[in-house]
């Protein structure tokens, strides 16, 4: 319990906030003008700041004073990153407080809607030496058959990922190591997802989701690892299915033609919306390459195109998550909320709240109208206000 100051100050908020900032505590303090004896006081929660000094924090960080003595909901539980081993503590944990940040975001719009109910293949696996090749292949054909996707290409798996419940977020970090990560949220009830979007390539995006789609199905029940190799194995399983589920063997197979090229495998990319490299991954894995044949076609592509970047790689735009942005939207067109309320409502600035939940620049300060897609949730006279009197309302949820 904090000692003076104000009362109910969290000082969890203000560890979130360092790491989402990615900033020292000595940094905040000289922003704030603190010593930085008093700033770690208040981080270790042995001291509050009086109301001028959370009212100067509140607006370096750029939050509302009340957001820092909102207590924090339950962590999401231990993110596995899909990441490079170069990746610095700093950056992970940047990453782990936005997760966090979209969590509040989501639970504060739950308030008000009923987000897709979720709709995952169940495993439970609790070691990954008990999951099989085969294993991943049955995970990634019955995701596609509880989505109705039959076996042909995906058109938008961003869309399909949200309808199945899971809150997908896309956002520049400027953390090039990390491309994405992937969590359980116990308050939600439900799985999000959170893609780098440095780089502009739709089909290393796609990819990328795919493989965190394969964390959450194959892995929820197995503690993150700590030693390099068990990762490895992580990886490696999520990009099996990955693989799996974008090219399915019994439909993707039968359009290779052997032996295949380099470009036959551009006429595959842009038809799969999937890149070369994970064409040659999924067809050593079938067994339609055998390791000399897929490594020879790997130093081809290096040589041809070089390591990272691939023809073509400019003419998909990437997926645009569409769940938490048209809830907002959703809200405003209901009536349920003003616009200029939302932010309150959630605590975080404008600006943290239009990059999570991939809205436009300045939509706070003024939007065009939207066609929606979430359902508004039935509230008791006791709990509804006046603006959110009107009938619920179900809401398709369109490609667009």
């Amino acid at each position: 319990m904090s000692r003076g100051g104000v009362q109910g100050f969290q000082s969890d908020r203000l560890s979130q906030m360092l790491a989402a900032r990615r900033l020292t505590q000595s940094q905040l303090a000289s922003l704030v003008g603190v010593s930085p004896a008093t700033m770690s006081k208040w981080r270790a929660g042995s001291q509050a700041p009086e109301r001028e000094a959370l009212d100067r924090l509140a607006d370096v960080v750029n939050v509302t004073p009340e957001w820092f003595t909102r207590p924090p909901a339950e962590k999401v539980s231990l993110p596995l990153f899909r990441s490079n081993a170069s990746a610095h503590v700093a950056a992970r944990a940047k990453l782990e407080a936005r997760m966090g940040w979209a969590q509040d975001i989501a639970l504060a719009l739950s308030e008000f809607v009923d987000f897709p109910a979720l709709n995952l293949p169940v495993r439970t696996f609790s070691d990954p030496e008990q999951i099989t090749n085969a294993d991943i292949e049955l995970a990634a054909g019955e995701c596609r058959d509880l989505w109705r996707l039959g076996r042909s290409a995906i058109q938008d798996l961003a869309l399909a990922v949200e309808g199945a419940g899971v809150v997908l977020v896309r956002e520049e970090t400027d953390i090039p190591q990390i491309e994405g990560l992937s969590a359980w949220s116990a308050p939600l009830g439900r799985p999000l997802v959170l893609l780098s979007a440095d780089k502009d390539n739709g089909y290393r995006s796609r990819f990328d989701l795919a493989h965190e789609l394969g964390h959450l199905v194959l892995h929820r029940g197995i503690e993150r690892p700590t030693d390099r190799e068990r990762h490895n194995e992580l990886e490696r399983q999520a990009h099996r299915f990955a693989g799996a589920f974008l090219l399915p063997a019994e439909t993707f197979a039968a359009e290779v033609r052997m032996p295949v090229t380099l470009d036959d495998m551009l006429l595959l990319k842009r038809r799969w919306g999937v890149s070369v490299a994970a064409i040659l991954m999924r067809l050593r894995a079938l067994k339609l390459l055998d390791d000399e044949g897929a490594l020879a076609l790997f130093k081809r592509r290096s040589a041809r195109w070089g390591a990272k970047s691939e023809p073509g790689d400019g003419d998909r735009a990437p997926e645009r998550p569409r769940l938490l942005r048209r809830t907002i939207d959703l809200l405003v067109d209901q009536n349920v909320m003003p616009l200029e309320a939302i932010p309150r409502h959630i605590g975080l600035a404008a600006h943290d709240i239009e990059m999570l939940a991939g809205l436009n620049e300045g939509y706070f300060q003024g939007r065009g109208k939207v066609v929606q897609l979430a359902r508004i949730r039935q509230r008791s006279e006791a709990e509804a206000s006046p603006a959110s009197s009107a009938p619920s309302t179900v809401v398709p949820f369109h490609k667009t």
